[in-house]
């Protein structure tokens, strides 16, 4: 099946002690640790559809963190995929938690040939 605009996913994962900044005094979801799930949450999306040889990689995101997500609570990840550009996917995104948006933004993968790496 081809990648096609308007590819959905969405992922839930509950935030642990260990995605908080070491140095704020409460256990919330860091910024580094919301972009990799953002990443992750893309990258699964299209994975399917790719064909034998191929992968994706990160190439470049613009998120917002406008939230708190505390420790023990549920977020939500959801991602569409946008534009597609040659080999350059465009995907939407958007975080939540209770229902409150956290982050939204957009995150670019590249699809590469994966035997380049041999």
């Amino acid at each position: 099946m081809p990648i096609e605009i308007g590819i959905e996913n969405e992922a839930r994962y509950t935030v642990t002690d260990d995605m908080s900044p070491p140095h704020l005094p409460v256990k919330v979801l860091s910024t580094p640790d919301m972009v990799g799930m953002i990443e992750g949450t893309c990258l699964f999306s299209v994975q399917s559809h790719l064909e034998e040889g191929q992968a994706t990689v990160g190439t470049h995101i613009c998120v917002s963190h406008e939230g708190a997500a505390a420790s023990g609570q549920e977020i939500v990840i959801r991602s569409r995929l946008a534009k597609i550009e040659k080999r350059r996917l465009t995907f939407e995104t958007e975080v939540s938690v209770d229902e409150r948006s956290i982050s939204k933004g957009t995150h670019q993968r590249a699809v590469i040939d994966t035997k380049r790496f041999g």
